[in-house]
């Protein structure tokens, strides 16, 4: 397919402009270069392998993750009219052949495959007979050293550029670091690859994080308070507890299914179908679940644990708000999870050297959790990105955090550590410091040491808020060894000796929603005003619809900012819907009919406001009266003698809506009212008269005629008739 980057976007994609770097991204690739592009989640990052395989002769090779979300990936595609498949273990050997010979014969613009089906010597000698366009490595950053436990065979990709060194090759992921960007390029032998690095800031998704204090009651709060009919993931660190998350919530109303790998493969699958292709789902995960998942409308990810580093928290929150509406990131932690955290890092098989690595990414974690300045800002410096300004759209910048005098604090609890002998817990530390009496206090005569008691004046949870502070600071570290205990570290000293000094950040008062919620509520994509309201959950009804005749998510065939721009446009004709954002000329031909028939049935129902504004790129103007497209083909067959129940049958569309059809062309003076409705003129007058009393304090709607009528005409009867009005004069000239 031979035409230009901008025509691909407009026709199959829908979209008017490219975004960021990917313009350049495209036109590189499509020239022969190699590029690595980091792309945050929901950036655009396919549509930079998507159009150049549709540009440059031959077949893209995708590589792809997940087997189980390729079906998706490729349904997406042919939905926009993409010559799309898969290859992988879940077809027989006779349909994965006949996918093969198709390729190997160039009749696919796109080919997905998992990275252990590519890397064999039988599929990469098919490659040598099969016109290629490109190579693309999707979840790149899989390559890495910290990586490559979730998809060993990454690895090899590198031997994609050695066999076929003429073919360019883009890797792309949204979750890398500086030296994992490095090792991309390294491990991919991309040493020439142009380089491209997007901004990591996703300004819709609002930032919390709350101190642990029984996380599954304050998960709940979360969800009822502001999700409560909302799609989103709920992450947890081990299996038993996502099971056990998942029971909770859904015996408290929440339509919640678990996901780890412990599960059966049936079982995952069919949670995994659900969360895509239903609304309100919340699928309760370990990180098993989540990559190459392409749902754009998860509206929050919240932490019930924290994750062991800033770049597996940046890639499991960018699940959220994929469409670029307002979405969460909540998370709860405590020092247990450090201390969970720490055994598991130091149980592994790694070498020391990454073992290194993944404790200073831990601790990185730990500093973004205690930050007391914008979390935005802390969290674009890790990825070496710098926010000038705080964003206002995370709790430190809402609810700025208060900071307090530590030094004495500090020297209490570093002091009960080392007085106790540097082997035991927060909570056996909290005890002491406080002067409980139980039995394994006096058991270790702890409470005749000088720290026994010198705590009184602050509660477990402040104690417990100082402990987990001064590990995050490297102040205490957690001796794994000693089963958790804490004890002092290098740092330590300077401290104790009162030659350092320290802040504390103030834990927050606990409440329910945040400041400025009903703000953020606002920037949402469904609408606030009923009329708007009702449409919109007639299109998504309609959405749903086509999705389940074709077994595929919703959001395949509209997303949600799709249906919201049909809303606030409510295009009349098939040659405005076309300027709605997301839709290219095959949804157009396969949905547009459909999509027009719901706003007509609304319309007719609710009325269409008047202050609905002009698609900017619409041309000619949407006030202009003319007869186009569909209305276009409805007028020829009725000038043709075909009556309106002939001409609905012919088209496969409601009567209702040739008679609109004819409304319309009866407003543009094609036709007139009489020749439509074969009517007496006592039986036409009084239904223009229902108009006349009735409409004149609601002219947009059609349901107070409808009502007072009985019900004996159909909505596009009625239209036909007020079309006659509006050409005489007889009515205010209003959008039919």
């Amino acid at each position: 397919m031979e035409t230009s980057p901008q025509r691909i976007l407009r026709t199959i994609f829908g979209y008017e402009s490219f975004r960021g770097d990917q313009e350049a991204i495209i036109e590189h690739v499509v020239s022969g270069g190699d590029a690595v592009v980091l792309m945050p989640t929901g950036g655009g990052k396919s549509l930079c392998y998507q159009v150049p395989s549709l540009i440059r002769p031959g077949v893209g090779i995708v590589v792809s993750p997940l087997i189980a979300l390729m079906q998706d990936q490729v349904s997406a595609m042919q939905q926009l009219g993409i010559r799309a498949t898969f290859i992988n273990s879940t077809l027989v050997w006779d349909e994965a052949s006949k996918r093969e010979d198709l390729m190997r014969r160039g009749q696919y613009d796109l080919v997905y495959i998992a990275p252990e089906r590519l890397m064999t010597e039988r599929f990469l000698s098919c490659l040598e007979y099969t016109p290629l366009a490109l190579f693309a490595i999707d979840e790149a950053h899989c390559v890495s050293q910290w990586g490559h436990d979730f998809r060993p065979e990454y690895i090899q990709l590198s031997a994609l550029k050695q066999r076929f060194t003429n073919i360019p090759c883009i890797a792309l992921t949204a979750t890398a670091d500086p030296p994992t960007h490095q090792e991309i390029i390294n491990r991919l032998g991309l040493g020439q690859a142009e380089r491209y690095s997007a901004s990591f800031n996703r300004p819709n998704i609002r930032y919390r994080i709350l101190q642990k204090n029984n996380p599954r009651k304050q998960v709940l709060r979360f969800l009822r308070e502001e999700h409560s009919d909302a799609s989103g993931i709920v992450y947890c660190l081990s299996r038993k507890k996502v099971e056990a998350t998942a029971t909770f919530l859904s015996e408290n109303g929440f339509s919640a299914l678990p996901y780890h790998a412990g599960l059966p493969a049936n079982m995952r699958q069919t949670n995994q179908e659900r969360f895509l292709k239903e609304s309100n789902i919340v699928i309760v995960a370990t990180i098993a679940f989540g990559m190459g998942i392409d749902k754009p409308d998860v509206r929050f990810v919240a932490h019930l644990d924290m994750p062991k580093s800033l770049e597996g928290y940046y890639q499991e929150t960018g699940r959220a708000g994929r469409d670029g509406l307002p979405s969460d990131a909540w998370m709860t932690y405590g020092i247990a999870d450090v201390v969970l955290l720490r055994q598991l890092l130091e149980g592994s098989n790694a070498e020391e050297r990454i073992k290194r690595i993944e404790r200073h990414k831990l601790e990185a974690m730990l500093g973004f959790c205690e930050t007391t300045t914008c979390r935005r800002q802390a969290l674009l410096s890790y990825f070496a990105e710098q926010l000038a300004e705080p964003c206002g759209n995370c709790d430190t910048c809402l609810e700025p955090v208060d900071t307090w005098d530590g030094a004495v604090a500090a020297q209490k609890a570093m002091s009960c550590v080392y007085r106790t002998g540097q082997r035991f817990g927060v909570n056996y530390l909290v005890d002491v410091l406080r002067g409980k009496q139980n039995a394994r206090i006096e058991q270790f005569g702890h409470h005749r040491v000088s720290t026994y008691g010198i705590g009184k004046d602050f509660d477990e949870t402040q104690w417990k808020s100082v402990y987990r502070q001064l590990v995050a600071a490297g102040l205490l570290a957690v001796d794994i060894d000693g089963h958790g205990g804490l004890k002092l570290t290098g740092k330590s000293r300077a401290v104790l000796k009162g030659e350092q000094p320290i802040l504390f950040r103030k834990d927050p008062v606990q409440t329910g929603r945040t400041k400025n919620k009903v703000q953020l509520q606002k920037k949402s994509s469904r609408p606030e005003d009923e009329n708007g309201k009702a449409l919109w959950e007639s299109l998504r009804l309609r959405r749903y619809d086509l999705a389940q005749e074709q077994n595929v998510p919703p959001y395949v065939i509209f997303h949600d900012s799709t249906l919201s721009e049909i809303v606030t446009y409510r295009p009349g004709n098939i040659e405005e819907l076309q300027f709605i954002s997301g839709i290219g000329e095959s949804k157009l031909n396969r949905y547009g009919n459909a999509i027009l028939e719901v706003i007509e049935k609304h319309d007719a129902e609710w009325g269409c406001p008047n202050d609905i504004p002009t698609l900017a790129a619409l041309s000619p103007k949407r006030g202009k009266k003319e007869v186009v497209d569909t209305v276009a083909v409805t007028l020829e067959l009725f000038k043709k003698r075909n009556t309106p129940a002939q001409i609905a049958a012919v088209r496969e569309l409601k009567s209702s809506t040739i008679y609109t059809h004819l409304a319309k062309a009866i407003e543009a003076g094609e036709i007139e009212t009489t020749e439509v409705v074969d009517f007496s003129d006592i039986e036409l007058r009084s239904i223009e008269c229902a108009f006349e009393i009735l409409d004149s304090e609601s002219p947009m709607s059609l349901r107070p005629v409808f009502d007072v009528l009985e019900e004996k005409y159909d909505y596009g009867i009625l239209r036909c008739v007020r079309a006659g009005m509006i050409v005489r004069g007889d009515f205010p000239a209003i959008s039919v």
